[in-house]
């Protein structure tokens, strides 16, 4: 894991995501590819403009808004110590991620931001975890840096936890301290042990913890644990049932999209 891809949007979710970028590619001695996305989402007609030159206001705005923000950024990243490069596209950030993620091994992007912003960024980070074929992590807006003393892995015994648990080694090799926590017994799929048994033979030696839920749900369950371990990131399968299942029901992955205090590392 060797290749970063950062999304880079001039919103309020971009310094979290830079410093969490930085942080990633130091850790594993990589390479930062910043993907500057100029977007403008697709208008209703109002019935008292015409759509044509509103689209082209937007756009021209965005534009000018994304091109001091390379200005800025480009004047940062020459002061670190990373390999760096930079990629202007505009359209939807989703797929423009999803397609230069074909050289990149890890997607930087936000979870859902608690302020208005032009790009659906919980949206755009479901759309990458299920289609990306690549892990992404997903970075709250008020995150500072990316800490590798503790982290939580999230364990149902599902194949999208597996692929996540998996892709996470690098990243997990380089943190002192994990935790695999069950919520409830697995009905099928791996066990709690097997996975932990598979870790230590990567070096990387894990304390199982498991827990029954009661009568919350699991979301809550998780979000509050990670708060009461103080844990610095979490890694966990990314929408492991029906995306239309979760979107009606809400699911662990939406909520931990929509909710969760520290990054969380996905993979589908």
């Amino acid at each position: 894991m060797k290749n970063v891809l950062l999304l880079v949007h001039d919103d309020v979710g971009q310094e979290a995501r830079y410093q969490v970028a930085l942080d990633l590619t130091r850790a594993l001695q990589g390479h930062l590819l910043c993907l500057d996305v100029t977007y403008v989402p697709p208008l209703v007609g109002t019935g008292y403009y015409d759509d044509g030159y509103v689209m082209a206001d937007l756009l021209t705005a965005e534009s000018k808004r994304e091109s001091a923000n390379r200005t800025r950024l480009e004047e940062r990243l020459a002061q670190e110590d990373v390999s760096w490069e930079w990629k202007d596209v505009s359209g939807d950030p989703a797929t423009v991620l999803r397609h230069a993620a074909s050289f990149c091994d890890l997607i930087v992007t936000s979870r859902q931001l608690d302020d208005t912003s032009l790009i659906d960024m919980r949206r755009t980070a479901a759309e990458l975890i299920v289609r990306s074929h690549k892990p992404v992590v997903a970075v709250p807006p008020t995150c500072q840096r990316l800490g590798r003393d503790h982290a939580l892995i999230a364990w149902d015994g599902s194949p999208a936890a597996l692929a996540a648990l998996r892709a996470a080694i690098p990243l997990l090799r380089l943190t002192g301290n994990v935790t695999m926590l069950q919520i409830d017994e697995c009905s099928s799929g791996a066990s709690v042990e097997d996975a932990a048994a598979y870790l230590s033979r990567h070096d990387i030696h894990v304390r199982i913890d498991q827990i029954a839920r009661g009568h919350a749900a699991t979301s809550d369950v998780l979000i509050a644990q990670v708060k009461a371990r103080q844990v610095d990131y979490v890694v966990m399968g990314g929408f492991g049932h029906a995306r239309l299942v979760e979107a009606v029901l809400g699911g662990v992955s939406r909520q931990m999209l929509t909710e969760s205090p520290v990054p969380v590392f996905f993979a589908h």
